[in-house]
């Protein structure tokens, strides 16, 4: 059984390609009623277009709030044809059949992200009439052709033209199934924003010690649906970008439920590896300053592989308040350094595992130089990412024509005031899947300046000795547990990274160091259970370690290094990365 298209409402937000759409309807013999700058915009056209209003018998009122909420349009489309019943009812009440309803909503998302925008603009952008159209037709799909994508135009147009006005039932069920997503999409940016709206106005009342307000709003804070048939998350092992408020409650604490809602960015080419599919999604409502909306200046496509590691290479360096590179393989730093000018950092992180580095992911914190570029020039690295690039730069690197360079809207200072700031709640959350669920957590988030320490040896750290192993500290974090990191001059010159055992990552990073070892300092993620990797480090010529404390060894590791006059910090925080 097909659906013989006789009539067609069209009231569109999203103009792009109605016109000649309705021109396909027109040459079909298709009656169209349209309701205001779609009626406009189709009688300018020369399409013959019948008014809302002339169906209804009522105009649109309350400043275009209502006008399709009448029994004669939902009657129209909502009448079963297979009823006896239902026909004969639409015709005692001298109802019209619709066949096809062609809908699109008021830009809600496009409205409230703009700067500046205030609660009652968003508002009306709340779409009222739109949204239960398209239920109503997709609920009657047997009898109602459902259009809300105008990218959908063109195949159904084809299809109308092949089959002397008529669409299938398999066509129409596909796009009763497109309808519902588009208003489970358009709720869940009412709902997101409505809360966070909410949340804010709680905060604040808090925060002027008032009465908390206190609303029982049931914390589905993402509705479940994606433009793509799998919403399974695939092995997040990085931190994932999105509001505050889809994760906690107004009191802050996670919530009870929690659906998220992505869009896709790009299918990839495969995963890890290449026996496995793959595709990149960001959150709908991604903040434009996030990762996932950096910017592709050159290149090829991203990896999977490559996604992952410039995302985990710019959480380092986003964290430095001077200049900062972080080259990162495998999810691992395997070189990271701080100075005064991006050249002398790049060099400085490059060239504390050069092997490594071969075939890495490059991030910097502030604007990629010429001279930088120079630098990297002839070496192999698969991804650039940075806030800015200078234009001599990006013309210095367009000869490495495989080298992927990203470009993120990233404003150091602003972030940096707002993570040291008392208030701080973390925007960004960690997120990983497990067999049938996830797990969340909040991000170990930090700056040098937030380090506190506790000096538990007799002897104390020298000014530069003390740079060192908060440059440390504030390195290691981002190493997979267990962890060692070895540094001189604010740069690292050893990294042992995810052993099962804290003294092989201390072997492993000495290894790294070679010489260079004698005179640096050392960060470890946990503490020492034992006094043996201790003994090795110092062995190798660490001047002073920086570590949490609270192992049942901690007294023989403190008497190890007063014996051997090697100062220790214990932080009282623990840096664990799985």
């Amino acid at each position: 059984m097909q659906v013989k298209i006789k009539r067609a409402l069209i009231s569109v937000s999203n103009k792009i390609g109605i016109v000649k759409f309705a021109e396909v309807l027109q040459d079909l013999g298709v009656e169209i009623i349209s309701t205001g700058g779609t009626y406009n915009q189709l009688n300018a056209a020369k399409i013959n277009a019948i008014k809302i209003e002339q169906l209804t018998g009522f105009p649109e009122m309350l400043d275009g709030r209502l006008k399709t909420l009448h029994p004669f349009v939902h009657g129209a489309i909502l009448a079963d044809r297979s009823k006896e019943s239902h026909l004969r009812q639409v015709e005692e009440a001298n109802i019209k059949l619709i066949d096809m309803v062609v809908v699109n909503l008021y830009p809600f998302k496009e409205t409230v992200i703009k700067p500046g925008v205030t609660l009652e603009e968003a508002i009306e952008n709340i779409d009222i009439g739109g949204p239960t159209m398209i239920r109503s037709a997709a609920k009657n799909h047997k009898s109602v052709a459902v259009i809300v994508d105008p990218e959908d135009y063109a195949p159904i147009a084809e299809e109308l033209k092949n089959n002397n006005g008529a669409l299938s039932q398999e066509t129409c069920f596909a796009l009763s199934v497109k309808a519902f997503q588009h208003t489970c999409e358009y709720d869940s940016h009412i709902f997101n924003y409505m809360i966070n709206r909410l949340s804010e106005m709680n905060l604040q009342i808090e925060k002027d010690k008032k009465i908390k307000t206190k609303i029982f709003v049931r914390p589905y804070l993402k509705i479940d649906c994606t433009k793509d048939e799998s919403t399974y998350i695939n092995g997040i092992n990085s931190s994932i970008n999105s509001s505050v408020n889809s994760f906690l409650d107004s009191d802050k604490n996670f919530n009870k439920n929690l659906n998220l809602i992505f869009e896709k960015i790009q299918d990839l080419r495969y995963g890890e590896n290449p026996h496995q599919k793959a595709s990149y999604y960001k959150f709908i409502d991604a903040p434009y300053d996030c990762f996932a909306n950096s910017t592709k200046l050159q290149g090829k496509e991203l990896s999977y592989n490559n996604i992952l590691d410039a995302n985990a290479a710019f959480s380092i360096v986003k964290e430095f308040e001077t200049p900062c590179v972080a080259i990162i393989k495998h999810n691992n730093p395997c070189g990271v350094a701080t100075a005064t000018t991006v050249t002398e950092a790049y060099h400085n992180a490059h060239f504390c595992d050069p092997l490594s580095a071969f075939g890495g992911i490059v991030a910097c914190n502030y604007k990629w130089t010429s001279d930088a570029a120079r630098f990297m020039k002839d070496k192999f690295v698969e991804v650039l990412i940075a806030p800015d690039f200078e234009s001599e730069a990006l013309e210095i690197l367009k000869e490495k024509e495989n080298l992927r360079i990203l470009k993120i809207n990233f404003n150091l200072d602003s972030f940096l005031k707002e993570l040291e700031s008392e208030n701080f709640v973390p925007k960004f959350y960690d997120i990983k899947s497990v067999d049938g669920g996830i797990v969340v957590q909040e991000p170990d988030e930090s700056t040098i300046k937030s380090i506190t320490f506790q000096i538990v040896t007799e002897q104390k750290p020298t000014r530069s000795s003390l740079d060192d192993l908060l440059f440390a500290w504030q390195v290691v974090k981002n190493v997979k547990s267990n962890a060692i990191v070895l540094a001189s001059g604010k740069a690292t010159v050893g990294i042992g990274a995810g052993q099962m055992s804290r003294l092989d990552a201390t072997k492993i990073a000495i290894e790294k160091a070679g010489k260079r070892a004698q005179g640096s300092v050392l960060a470890s993620d946990a503490f020492f259970p034992f006094s043996d990797a201790v003994e090795i480090a110092i062995n190798a010529g660490i001047t002073a370690i920086i570590q949490p404390g609270g192992s049942v060894k901690d007294s023989e590791v403190i008497s190890l290094c007063n014996k051997l006059k090697i100062p220790m910090l214990f932080t009282g925080k623990r840096h664990f990365k799985h």
